[in-house]
């Protein structure tokens, strides 16, 4: 079976940046295929898990307990508010 495990491939040597694979301690080496992602690709992961890293923060902080009711708090927030009439 095939296992993920995710790195940074710079120049003939991989960084983990998740967990790395375990290896028997009889291993000194395994057989690896590479997979080169787009930058693009690789920028939407990096922003996805700072993303996650500050959602989890906010749990951490409790930073929502006061909202007693998130649909109508969220309901609120998007009610359209009067334009301001400009000079005319």
């Amino acid at each position: 079976m095939l296992m993920t495990y995710q790195a940074v491939l710079k120049g003939n040597r991989l960084e983990w940046t998740e967990e790395a694979p375990t290896l028997r301690p009889d291993q000194q080496s395994v057989r690896v295929y590479v997979t080169i992602v787009p930058e693009d690709e690789a920028a939407g992961e990096a922003r996805g898990r700072r993303m996650m890293a500050a959602l989890e923060q906010l749990v951490e902080l409790n930073t929502f307990a006061e909202i007693e009711n998130p649909v109508e708090w969220q309901r609120e927030l998007r009610l359209d508010r009067p334009l301001q009439n400009g000079p005319g």
